[in-house]
């Protein structure tokens, strides 16, 4: 019910007091509505005609009326500006992201082709170095940084434990290895660190009880 109450105070909106505030909203002086106080104060007048009080009455009417639809007109155009300057600052924002990776999307075209034409697995490494380097470049365009926690302590708010294993070198509560690192945007923990923990040393078997003859 709201909406369609919406939907008919738009279509009330002369379309040309809409285009009118929107001109006014571009222009340097801009359409104040502070300046446009809804409220118009009719004084009596006892030295009028009846006919001219109704006139009176009918003209300050109007004003209200059409101070309410440039309220409206003004509304539905910040509305759109609004909707435009959001759509184009996401556009913006994905731009930027994706802009650095297109030199490694270039450089992993150029690897599959050369992997295509030729079995000279040298070459092709060389090919896959140049797109991990790209690809950290990338990474350091955008403010974010790798995390490798082989060897750290674990810390459960930076690392996710995918398995824990039994050490007689490393420490209980100690990363083993990490099978894929965090990232992280400045202080905030994009991604955590899939790792293994060491459990500590492996418990000692128990002695058998001995058999009786």
């Amino acid at each position: 019910m709201k909406a369609k109450k919406d939907k008919q105070s738009e279509e009330a909106v002369k379309p040309d007091i809409v285009e009118e505030v929107d001109k006014a909203s571009e222009s340097d002086e801009g359409w104040d509505t502070a300046e446009q106080p809804l409220e118009t104060e009719v004084v009596e007048d006892k030295e009028k005609t009846p006919e001219e009080q109704i006139k009176t009455l009918e003209d300050a009417v109007a004003l209200a009326e059409d101070k309410t639809l440039r309220l409206q007109a003004e509304f539905q155009n910040y509305r759109k500006r609004t909707f435009k300057e959001v759509s184009t600052a996401r556009q913006n924002a994905v731009a930027d992201t994706v802009l650095p990776f297109l030199q490694v999307f270039d450089h992993f075209n150029m690897a599959v082709r050369a992997a295509k034409q030729g079995d000279n697995m040298e070459a092709i490494l060389q090919g896959m170095g140049m797109i991990l380097n790209e690809y950290g470049k990338a990474l350091d365009e955008l403010g974010i940084k790798q995390v490798d926690a082989t060897g750290a302590e674990f810390d459960p708010e930076q690392h996710q434990a995918v398995a824990h294993e039994a050490s007689e070198e490393v420490a209980d509560g100690t990363i083993i290895k990490q099978w894929s690192c965090g990232y992280k945007m400045g202080e905030k923990l994009m991604r955590p660190a899939m790792v293994v923990v060491s459990s500590g040393p492996a418990e000692a078997e128990a002695d058998e009880p001995a058999t009786e003859e």
